[in-house]
């Protein structure tokens, strides 16, 4: 299933690529995350690359053109990433046979070097047009901005997008540029027709309602296969009622008033998307019939040699995951963007309790830092992993209560509501305008004052600025990175015996959203 043909650099001499009503089919994923392994959903297993594999191969057709792309984030997730840093990803993916690949911002959580690695691994072109790492050495033959695939002899433009809120979002270094998403792609596009390339896919990670808004922009795209918002299209029967984003393709109308379609995979490999359409001689897009997502449950088995690949990288880690270091009595729920996370809330205590030694009076954490909640019960080191797994170290910072009220606004706005740590409160009122949604901030059990000092608590990641957290970035007062890693700090936490008899809510009180 090798078929990549050619990277930016390399102009094909191509005449005729298409013809007369060519059915060409199109087998995506997008932001699986490290999960290798099947994701359980009221008892019954979705997804892991094993069964993502034989969907695959149930799938594929030797009648018509076929491709496997990857709208981004293999990264970041589970205990793989956190031991293998991508590297088990791209090996799998190598042996299922995916065509390209699109850059995620969570490519970028170890910086430029573990993508660099994950690069030099893949047997796929790593796709982003609108990333300038010219001045990134490590990432100048990591990084291509299109490739030209191969399939039956018929060969398909691919243009790679990447969100433009990566530097705020991930750690792309000072390096690394983001352009401005449109003339990238569209430059790209340009110069694969004068190529004489006439289909054209941009596999992208910028979200579902950005996909479809510069899909309407661009002249001469025929399918977008998106990633980044995780979005479930169609009408697949899930058991916890995944809620369906919109219909499987999306159908639009591009910048040449042609069909352009627009497609996700949801996440972590729990469906297959498989895109069946037909364009004519001038590679446009006449119908899409038999199109949708299917879901990857045990209709499918586990193909044998992933399987084993998996469980070869599973060994050195097994014992790890399954170490205990703690026990909660009740569940410790992720929450919602805009509501409050429980537990974001223990983590901002765990972070205080942390750093007191250095007189910290309130910690502050990202929505975004939280990848999952906990069930009650015995938790394992593998948990917290899942929870917590950017490794990022607790930075200690004075801000006046007049930047932590801005943080708080900023969160409301953008990313998500900050949670807080015991003693620390707020209101948030969503109805309100940006910028003037918080109120009642309650700091170490006594009323924010916008002149007094605090020393506070945040993870590096928003210390420097990501979430768009730019007041905390240039926040000029005293700064101290501790060193100490999120995670361990929250196994320290439960190693001295915390355990949680009620939820640590009803800090953050969120209203109108």
């Amino acid at each position: 299933m090798r078929r990549w043909i050619a990277i930016l650099a390399i102009v094909l001499p191509l005449a005729s690529l298409v013809h007369a009503d060519t059915r060409l089919r199109i087998l995506h994923a997008n932001d699986t995350h490290a999960h290798m392994e099947p994701t359980m959903i009221k008892g019954k297993a979705y997804g892991g690359w094993a069964k993502f594999a034989t969907a695959v191969k149930q799938n594929w057709t030797e009648d018509q053109p076929c491709f496997l792309l990857h709208g981004g984030d293999a990264f970041q997730g589970t205990m793989f990433f956190h031991v293998y840093e991508g590297l088990s990803d791209a090996a799998v993916m190598n042996a299922i046979g995916f065509d390209a690949m699109a850059v995620g911002n969570h490519e970028f959580d170890k910086g430029p070097p573990a993508l660099a690695r994950f690069a030099a691994l893949a047997n796929f072109p790593i796709l982003a047009a609108n990333l300038d790492v010219s001045k990134e050495p490590i990432l100048q033959d990591a990084v291509a901005p299109h490739a030209v695939i191969e399939s039956k002899g018929f060969r398909i433009g691919v243009v790679g997008a990447c969100t433009e809120d990566l530097p705020f979002i991930s750690s792309p270094g000072e390096n690394v540029k983001v352009e401005n998403l449109v003339p990238s792609l569209q430059r790209e596009i340009d110069l694969l027709t004068a190529q004489g390339v006439s289909v054209i896919v941009v596999v992208s990670h910028c979200g579902y309602d950005v996909e479809q808004g510069y899909a309407k922009m661009l002249r001469g795209v025929d399918v977008v296969v998106g990633g980044h918002s995780h979005s479930l299209l169609g009408s697949v029967a899930l058991p916890n009622d995944q809620p369906s984003m919109g219909p499987y393709p999306t159908v639009v109308k591009n910048a040449d008033g042609d069909t352009a379609l627009v497609v996700q995979a949801w996440e972590w490999s729990k469906v297959l998307g498989r895109l069946d359409f037909v364009v004519d001689d001038d590679g446009k897009v006449v119908s899409w019939e038999g199109s949708e997502a299917i879901a990857v449950d045990d209709r499918f088995h586990e193909d044998s040699v992933i399987a084993s690949m998996i469980s070869a990288f599973k060994k050195p880690i097994e014992a790890l995951m399954a170490k205990p270091v703690g026990e909660i009595k009740i569940e410790l729920a992720r929450g919602a963007l805009n509501g409050e996370s429980a537990m974001g809330n223990f983590i901002a205590d765990a972070m205080l309790a942390a750093t007191q030694k250095q007189g910290t009076k309130v910690a502050l954490m990202n929505a975004g830092g939280v990848r999952a909640g906990m069930a009650a019960g015995k938790v394992t080191y593998g948990q917290v992993i899942e929870v917590q797994p950017f490794s990022n170290t607790l930075v200690v910072l004075d801000l006046t209560g007049a930047e932590i009220k801005a943080a708080l606004e900023i969160g409301a706005a953008r990313m998500g509501l900050l949670a807080v740590s015991a003693g620390t409160s707020y209101r948030c009122d969503f109805r309100k305008p940006e910028g003037d949604r918080v109120s009642d901030v309650v700091i170490a059990g006594a009323p924010l004052s916008p002149d007094k000092t605090y020393r506070t608590v945040v993870n590096s990641f928003i210390a420097a600025g990501g979430d768009v957290l730019t007041v905390l970035k240039d926040a000029k007062g005293f700064r101290l990175d501790t060193g100490l890693v999120d995670a361990d700090t929250l196994i320290e936490f439960f190693e001295k015996g915390v355990s949680v008899a009620s939820p640590p809510v009803n800090r953050v009180v969120a209203v109108g959203s």
